[in-house]
């Protein structure tokens, strides 16, 4: 691709904002960016505040024949049919994590929160799977690239950590993975019709999916075969719920999803990956990812990062400079992120998804990579209601 790579960016909440700001670092390739929302009254107020030339409606970019990519930075319930039309106008698509999700589908559409959340466990399974599969369906039909937004996988103590394992001798045993922070920014995240789960689906998505993508590799480079997940094991529960009463600063308000969730992976190969996702972490960002290998160890640290530590007497020293993600002042010690964007692979995704489409390669963070995380998040929520390991020969 010699000419300019023209993105719509789809959305225009916190995701949205950061990745008009990745977009326009992207290099080796010349971005233009098109703000897009329902509205677009909202696409072009939003176009101004982020330093966006152009707005249009999401009608308006599929009838474009110089759009590239639609870059999906919507809530989980919009997923797959924005994709769908995206794929059929012969589009690539960039969908933010998770792939898809279950926000009622198959029920009437005046269903309340209350009976979507009640929906059994395999129903929810079956239908977030099958809206994966068409997204990765129609894509391979259009012939376009269906890449999955995993951001951990394109940090770079993710990509330092792959590439020295995979110049070891020995395999991956065991991975311990988790972000947490002290709660959602969006209020959609607090029930099952808008978000479609909690903190696993939310959080745990991250650890989940780069676990996935680094035994896929391991696999392939040692036994001839991506390494696969066939079970899971899960506990998901709301711990905010023991606070009430108490002195609180995390957020509640969580009306049937959990702020809390657990999975153990387990491999094909008989290893084991333990993953969760928690907003009851004060203090900032934590995402982390510990990798066991037999003959090596490796610590990822996305967040915090510590090359850069602050300690301030008052609240304001700093004026309105930002420090990080979720941290809600600058007093005392804190970890100002150098470079956040760099720091949590936001910026290295953009770049790879960039670089993909100017040479042509096909990604390996794609479509099958965020149909496999549904797949396990979901039968992640079928183990914890029925309080079993759950084998994927059942799901």
């Amino acid at each position: 691709m010699n000419r300019p790579l023209t993105v719509a960016l789809v959305g225009t909440g916190f995701l949205a904002r950061t990745r008009a700001h990745c977009w326009r670092r992207v290099h080796h390739a010349n971005v233009e960016i098109i703000m897009v929302s329902r509205e677009l009254q909202r696409a072009e107020e939003f176009a101004k505040e982020v330093g966006v030339a152009r707005a249009a409606s999401f009608d308006q970019i599929l009838a474009d024949d110089k759009v590239d990519l639609v870059d999906l930075c919507v809530p989980n319930h919009a997923h797959a049919p924005l994709c769908l039309r995206a794929a059929g106008a012969g589009k690539h698509v960039l969908c933010t994590k998770p792939l898809t999700a279950f926000w009622g589908q198959g029920l009437p559409a005046d269903a309340s929160a209350a009976e979507v959340a009640a929906t059994d466990r395999t129903t929810m399974l079956k239908a977030a799977v099958a809206d994966a599969e068409a997204m990765v369906a129609a894509c391979e039909e259009a012939k376009v690239q269906l890449f999955y937004g995993e951001n951990w996988i394109f940090a770079p103590t993710i990509e330092r950590a792959a590439s020295l394992g995979a110049a070891a001798k020995g395999v991956v045993l065991e991975m311990r993975g988790w972000e947490s922070h002290s709660g959602s920014h969006a209020s959609y995240a607090r029930d099952w019709r808008h978000a479609g789960g909690g903190a696993l689906l939310r959080l745990g998505a991250h650890p989940i999916g780069t676990m996935l993508w680094l035994k896929r590799r391991e696999g392939l480079r040692l036994r001839g075969k991506a390494t696969k997940v066939i079970a899971v094991t899960a506990e998901v529960t709301d711990l905010s719920r023991a606070a009430e009463g108490a002195a609180c600063e995390i957020a509640t308000g969580w009306t049937d999803v959990e702020n809390w969730g657990m999975c153990v992976l387990h491999f094909d190969d008989g290893t084991r990956g333990v993953a969760y996702g928690s907003d009851n972490m004060l203090g900032g960002m934590q995402s982390h990812l510990t990798i066991l290998g037999s003959d090596h160890r490796l610590e990822c640290s996305l967040s915090p990062v510590d090359s850069l530590k602050s300690y301030a007497v008052n609240e304001g020293t700093y004026g309105d400079e930002y420090m990080m993600e979720k941290l809600s002042g600058q007093a005392g010690w804190s970890t100002p992120m150098p470079d956040e964007l760099w720091c949590s692979g936001q910026q290295g995704l953009l770049q790879s998804v960039a670089d993909h489409l100017r040479t042509g390669e096909r990604s390996d963070v794609d479509g099958d990579l965020g149909l496999e995380v549904v797949r396990i998040i979901y039968a992640s929520y079928r183990s914890a209601s029925e309080g079993r390991r759950m084998q994927f020969s059942e799901a």
